[in-house]
């Protein structure tokens, strides 16, 4: 694994604290992307909500998103774990282990960004989002 990443989830809130976390940590907001450019059918009320965004400062990364909608936010699920796993090989062995007693919140598939990504929740209510960029 090279590292982990908090995913922080907000409510149609996500524009708003990441211009305070900017502010806030004094870091800069790269690859923000909203449902609305992204490469899969997406409702209208979406289209301006953030699909994906990092904010860094140094060694701080925090990946934030919005909510799609239909699925609301609750406590529990507004932030995960991203694992930036090294190879095919590791994010299946990830997967299916945290699977095992947990469950699959997004099989493990590729994905329009290039990579192979899936999303889990294990045993612990732990929410981990797995990631293997080809």
């Amino acid at each position: 694994m090279k590292q982990a990443t908090p995913y922080l989830m907000f409510d149609r809130q996500a524009k708003e604290a990441l211009a305070f976390y900017e502010d806030v940590f004094r870091a800069e907001i790269t690859d923000l992307q909203t449902y609305g450019e992204a490469d899969f059918p997406t409702p209208e009320e979406a289209n301006n909500l953030v699909l994906h965004a990092k904010i860094k400062k140094g060694n701080l990364l925090l990946m934030v998103s919005d909510t799609f909608p239909g699925n609301p936010l609750k406590a529990g699920n507004n932030i995960s774990l991203v694992l930036e796993c090294e190879s095919e090989s590791e994010i299946r062995c990830l997967y299916d282990s945290l699977c095992a007693k947990g469950s699959s919140l997004m099989e493990l598939q590729d994905t329009f960004w290039g990579a192979t990504y899936g999303k889990v929740r294990d045993k612990f209510g732990v929410q981990w989002d797995l990631n293997f960029t080809k």
